[in-house]
């Protein structure tokens, strides 16, 4: 069983900055990708970021130049700093891991709201 612990989410003014962890913990053998989803009201699950083992990283266009996923290898842990925070960034966001196997499982998700 694989088990992804997300942190960090909470309310922050347009233009601030948050930070959101993701540690992933269990048994399973490795990790094919990390990335970050989120969910808005009455929208579809999107993906935000994603990093690979590889070491390549995608964003969703209308976060690029604000966030940055990145990842700490030896803890199974992956970030996603977000900055100059927009309204429309409020979502629940949604930690994924993908294993070898191809296998894929989502954190419980953390509330992120920005106010204008």
């Amino acid at each position: 069983q694989v088990q992804l612990e997300e942190s960090g989410g909470g309310l922050v003014q347009a233009g601030g900055s948050l930070r959101l962890s993701c540690a992933a913990s269990g048994r399973y053998f490795s990790i094919n990708a990390m990335a970050w989803y989120r969910q808005a009201p009455g929208k579809q699950r999107e993906l935000v970021a994603r990093t690979t083992s590889g070491g390549s990283t995608n964003y969703a266009d209308s976060v690029k130049g604000r966030f940055t996923i990145s990842r700490h290898n030896a803890e199974n842990t992956v970030y996603l700093q977000m900055n100059s925070l927009k309204p429309e960034d409020t979502a629940v966001y949604y930690c994924n891991l993908i294993v070898r196997s191809g296998t894929w499982y989502w954190g419980q998700g953390t509330q992120v709201t920005v106010s204008s």
